[in-house]
């Protein structure tokens, strides 16, 4: 099991900012934060953190749980109404499987965001 990831991003505030808008209807928070760097996360436990500097390179995909499709949709409208650009709105991936309900935005350094639901409806 993954413990945490971090990516490296051009604008810290920015993006701290955009992922805190884009992930809140996953549960996710700033929950710690030291001016260079961020970690959000569930429930006070940070696993997901953005440190500033240069973008990371190749870009990355990043894919987060999302316990039900409306919490996708959710993501979606979240991270697009905070300046993401579409890369695949919410809908089914039948080619994954045929539970695999997912939307995709790039973030402000194009990194490709997914929240992803793996349920039937």
């Amino acid at each position: 099991m993954i413990d945490h990831i971090t990516l490296h991003v051009t604008d810290i505030a920015r993006s701290k900012a955009f992922y805190a808008a884009a992930l809140a209807p996953l549960g996710y928070a700033v929950v710690m934060d030291f001016g260079g760097a961020c970690g959000l996360g569930v429930e006070g436990k940070p696993d997901f953190w953005l440190a500033g500097g240069v973008a990371t390179q190749p870009q990355m995909h990043v894919a987060f749980h999302a316990a039900t499709r409306a919490d996708v949709d959710a993501f979606y409208a979240a991270a697009i109404a905070a300046g993401a650009t579409d890369n695949g709105g919410p809908g089914l991936r039948p080619q994954y499987h045929p539970n695999y309900y997912g939307a995709f935005v790039l973030d402000p350094d194009g990194q490709n965001i997914e929240a992803v639901c793996h349920l039937p409806e």
